[in-house]
């Protein structure tokens, strides 16, 4: 997988776990090896400039996903999904350390950061949350992800709860 991660944020935030995190929901998903995907951590003004500017909505958001070949998981009969670029996620630390410290499962803007880096993989690959049927089997698939590579990493405690909206 070829993977940027661009922290423009002038947060710190730990680049090597959004790489790592997206990596491997990226080989969960079976996407094909030499894609490609990006990864831009920015501030909240710039989150909320994108947010109006694409969504028509007001305030910054946690993450947003702007997909480019819309690459989608391979069927049951397949090895692995074409390659292809899968576009760019964007990520702001500063709404990810508020939804972490207010989630029922607290936990670090690090830990929401990762979450989110989940969350938006899976929406470039076509995955929504605009119906419970559709959220109920989103949610699921973001949960097993983040807890299978918590679990590889030999990372403790809880998995932190989606706040995603």
């Amino acid at each position: 997988m070829s993977i940027d991660v661009n922290n423009e944020s002038g947060t710190e935030v730990d680049e090597q776990a959004i790489l790592d995190i997206a990596r491997y929901a990226l080989a969960r998903m079976r996407i094909h090896p030499l894609s490609e995907l990006s990864v831009i951590v920015v501030d909240a003004d710039a989150m909320e400039q994108l947010h109006i500017q694409w969504m028509d909505l007001p305030g910054p958001t946690d993450v947003m996903s702007f997909p480019m070949d819309e690459l989608r998981p391979p069927g049951r009969d397949e090895d692995e999904a074409p390659q292809g670029l899968l576009g760019d996620i964007v990520l702001c630390p500063e709404v990810a350390a508020k939804q972490g410290a207010e989630a029922p499962t607290q936990h670090s803007m690090d830990e929401e950061l990762q979450l989110l880096t989940v969350h938006g993989v899976l929406h470039l690959l076509g995955y929504d949350h605009e119906e419970p049927d559709e959220k109920a089997e989103m949610f699921s698939l973001q949960a097993a992800i983040v807890d299978g590579w918590r679990a590889e990493k030999g990372l403790t405690g809880p998995s932190p709860a989606p706040t995603v909206s």
